[in-house]
């Protein structure tokens, strides 16, 4: 479970102060994937990161009784001076995980042959996403946090593997993805909220979401 408990957040842009979050409250229950929607620029990612527990809220409370995946595509924990062995086996060390498994895993699923023992901050945008979606579906997580969907790779085979196992992970995970297209959460989730001017509206249907949604977005 993640719960937000009258959280806000805001930033100072050097002109003005922009409002992420005004005392939002709300609920991630285990088994009950959500999405958000919020156009680019309103703040999806610093929620993301919130969730994660990568930033903190000015006021109130995230309460995480979880294990919550580091957001897709996030690299803050991987080291692009290091190989991509060096960052799985030093992962699995942070996570109590066995570094051959998590290694093995990440090796079968990313395809990346003898460029996985090159340095990570070598690797192309398309490598580099297939080895942290590798990296986040080695490890268990009962949350799974997603920033704007799937990463996107032209690796037919690796969207494949990738997917299959994603599918097998939604049967028994929650998913929480954010997004600015409505039809990226029409894959995961049975509910959605809508983020607008700092404030968080839920909602029952993803429909009801998108109605409200695209109203106003288009106003």
């Amino acid at each position: 479970m993640i719960e937000f408990r009258d959280v806000s957040k805001s930033f100072w842009t050097g002109t003005q102060r922009k409002v992420i979050l005004d005392r939002a409250s709300f609920r991630v229950d285990l088994g009950h994937s959500i999405g958000i929607l919020a156009p680019n620029g309103t703040g999806k990612t610093t929620i993301i990161n919130m969730m994660a527990g990568l930033e903190k809220p000015d006021e109130g409370e995230i309460v995480r009784t979880s294990r919550i995946s580091f957001p897709l595509g996030f690299m803050g924990g991987v080291v692009p001076k290091h190989t991509a062995t060096e960052n799985c086996r030093y992962i699995a060390r942070l996570y109590s995980l066995d570094p051959d498994y998590i290694e093995a895993f990440c090796r079968y699923l990313c395809g990346l042959e003898e460029y996985f023992d090159m340095p990570i901050g070598t690797y192309s945008a398309g490598m580099r996403a297939r080895f942290t979606f590798s990296l986040l579906l080695a490890l268990d997580f009962d949350i799974y946090l997603i920033d704007e969907g799937m990463p996107g790779t032209t690796d037919v085979e690796f969207n494949r593997k990738a997917g299959s196992i994603l599918r097998d992970r939604l049967e028994t995970a929650t998913v929480v993805v954010v997004s600015h297209q409505p039809e990226t959460l029409e894959k995961f989730c049975q509910s959605a909220a809508v983020l607008h001017k700092g404030k968080l509206e839920m909602f029952d249907t993803l429909e009801e979401a998108k109605r409200l949604y695209d109203y106003e977005t288009q106003s």
